[in-house]
Parts: C-alpha cells; sequence; structure tokens
C-alpha cells in the first residue's frame, strides 16, 4: 500500500515561531513512515518556505530549496524551485503545525483552501473566530457558554480606567500564548498594559478577571464524533500563568505547574469536558483544539480562550492530556489523517 505524502508546515513568522519549531520535532517523532512519507516545509522567520529534510538543528540552511504550495487545484501539491525551474510534489495531505499570527488566523487556511488539498484542522471561519478572543465570547455566549465579562479597545480608542471594576486581564485581541497579557490591579498600570498588548495587535481586549483554577482540556474529532483528553489544572504559586514565555520550558515554569489528570472531583472533570465539547462544537471546530477554561470556586465553567493548532512539544498541555486519556501523539496523528483523509467535514 502506498504511503500517504503529508507535507508538515512549522515555523512561520509569528512570535510563536520557536514554539512551532519544537512541535514538529515531535511530529517528526511521532509520523509513522511506514504508513506516511513525510514533506518537511520550514517558514522562516522572514516568511520564506523551504523544503528540508526535518525540523532538526539547522533545518534553515538546509540546501536552500525554495518551495510554494500552489494554489492551482491541477497542481495539487509543493512547488520545488530550482534555478528558474520548478519540479512538482504531489501531497495526498497537509499537516499544518504552525501557531499565532498567520498560523492559526485562516491566513494558511485560506491557501489551503485554494489548493484544494485535504488538511488537518479547523478551517478559515473557525480560525478567524478562535483567533479573535472577542469573537470567541461573542459566539460562545450565544450557545449558553460563559465567558468573562469583556470589552474591546480598538486602535485609536481608549478606555476610562475609572469605569472598570479591577482586577482585569488586557490582552492583545488576536496573538497567541500570553504575549502581551497583563494583569491590571490599579487604574495607574492600565495605559502601560494597553501600550504593551498593542504591540501584538491593535484590538486589545479588557476582561474582568475570574476568581478560580485554570484548567484545560483537550479536544480531537469532528462533530459528534469528538473525544476528549483528561483534563489538566494549572498550579500556580505566584502571578498569572505564562505559556511559553519561560527561559527553558523544556525544564519547567517558574510559577505553574499542570497537573493531569486534574486533581478534580470525576464529577467536576466530567463537567470540564462536556464544556470544552461544547465550545468545540459552536465554533464549528474540527480536527483539534485546546479548550482553556476557569473553574470558579462555587463550580462553574467559564471559557478563558481556544486554541486551534495547540503546542505539540514534550512540554506542551494538549499531547500529554491526551496521552494521559490513552492516546500517545502518534495515535493522535493517526487519527487526525484518517478523519482529514476521508473527507469528515470539509466541502
Amino acid at each position: 500500500m502506498a504511503r500517504l505524502k503529508i507535507a508538515v508546515l512549522f515555523g512561520g513568522c509569528s512570535e510563536e515561531h520557536p514554539v512551532s519549531v519544537k512541535s514538529a520535532r515531535e511530529v517528526a517523532k511521532s509520523l509513522d513512515t511506514a504508513k506516511y512519507e513525510p514533506f518537511y516545509v520550514g517558514i522562516t522567520r522572514s516568511g520564506a518556505w523551504q523544503l528540508c529534510d526535518g525540523p532538526g538543528e539547522g533545518w534553515e540552511d538546509d540546501d536552500r530549496r525554495p518551495v510554494v504550495l500552489s494554489p492551482d487545484r491541477r497542481a495539487r501539491g509543493l512547488l520545488v524551485l530550482d534555478q528558474g525551474r520548478y519540479e512538482t510534489i504531489g501531497l495526498d495531505l497537509v499537516l499544518p503545525v504552525l501557531h499565532g499570527e498567520l498560523g492559526e488566523d485562516g491566513a494558511v487556511q485560506g491557501l489551503l483552501e485554494l489548493s484544494g488539498i485535504p488538511y488537518v484542522g479547523c478551517d478559515v471561519q473557525t480560525s478567524v473566530l478562535c483567533m479573535d478572543k472577542s469573537l470567541t465570547y461573542l459566539v460562545a455566549r450565544s450557545a449558553g457558554i460563559a465567558t468573562p465579562d469583556f470589552r474591546v479597545i480598538g486602535a485609536g480608542e481608549s478606555v476610562e480606567a475609572d469605569r472598570l471594576t479591577y482586577p482585569v486581564f488586557v490582552k492583545p485581541a488576536r496573538s497567541g500564548s500570553s504575549f502581551g497579557v497583563s494583569k491590571v490591579s490599579r487604574r495607574e498600570e492600565l495605559p502601560s498594559a494597553v501600550d504593551l498588548a498593542r504591540q501584538y495587535d491593535s484590538k486589545v481586549v479588557v476582561e474582568r478577571a475570574v476568581v478560580g483554577s485554570e484548567v484545560g482540556c483537550a479536544v480531537l474529532g469532528d462533530g459528534e464524533e469528538s473525544t476528549t483528553g483528561e483534563v489538566d489544572r494549572i498550579a500556580l504559586s505566584h502571578g498569572f500563568f505564562k505559556i511559553h514565555q519561560e527561559d527553558a520550558p523544556e525544564s519547567g515554569s517558574e510559577n505553574s505547574t499542570a497537573i493531569v489528570p486534574a486533581d478534580l472531583p470525576a464529577r467536576t472533570r466530567a463537567l470540564v469536558q462536556d464544556t470544552a465539547k461544547a465550545v468545540y462544537r459552536a465554533l464549528g471546530c474540527r480536527g483539534l483544539s485546546r479548550v482553556d477554561m476557569f473553574l470558579t470556586e462555587d463550580g462553574n465553567v467559564v471559557l478563558n480562550e481556544v486554541n486551534t493548532l495547540p503546542g505539540l512539544t514534550s512540554y506542551s498541555r494538549y499531547p500529554r492530556m491526551m496521552a494521559a486519556a490513552g492516546l500517545p501523539l502518534t495515535d493522535v496523528i493517526d487519527r487526525l489523517v484518517a478523519s482529514t483523509s476521508t473527507g469528515t467535514g470539509r466541502r
């Protein structure tokens, strides 16, 4: 039986470039090469696409083979450029291992739709919705899911600091991980927090802080066929959870520990899983997503955010939650490929 030809996209122009490379390294270790023939396409920080042997050290200098994904559906694959000529590599599927801007915000998904090649993960519309925290909240609220109280500050706008109830979190509306996020306890801190958020996005979200524990749930699959991993809980020693902001994340965080399975009663874990699946369905997610939530002291679950292309590094929450449920990354990839190649949820 012929192996499926899969392009693995990684790197990218966003601030999450290093995380994407680390995620791709874990994918490379977990891909069953008896089933799949991988083609690794690294995207440099400046946006150059190149075919490389893998996402290992020095991939950016890997023979420097420029490559593009053809938007012409007659090609349905990669065009490898060489001194004015090109070679076509046909593809069966694309696995984007990209995070943040131009990776999980609908941009690369739009290119993949044009190409006509099946791809893993959410479609354009859902990627846009989930990348913008304010849009995520509006859709979730319409489905009866609790969200933080929030307001949006557009480009050139300001907010009256005296009208807020502190503490609040100030966030870029469309940025990944915790980049540009600040906790503001006093009105005097608000202007600098907004300025920091605007370094990542002109649109800023100000949320009233939710008192409770941070919990998360990995979701895999499409529609009613989706399944969840074990719930995790973020145990904080101080401050707030800043994912991917650590100097050496492989060795742990200075203020947080992810406990998986979460040290919560079975009924509470089931509530978190059910809420995650409800969010997943309401936003139209496909393939995989990690749903981050707050668990309040009175046992309610409040949405925090949805990551449509979550980190897959050795220390990332998504693969740890799935592994705790009995699905190592190799099995997760198999399920993603099977559901995508059969056309589930695609036009």
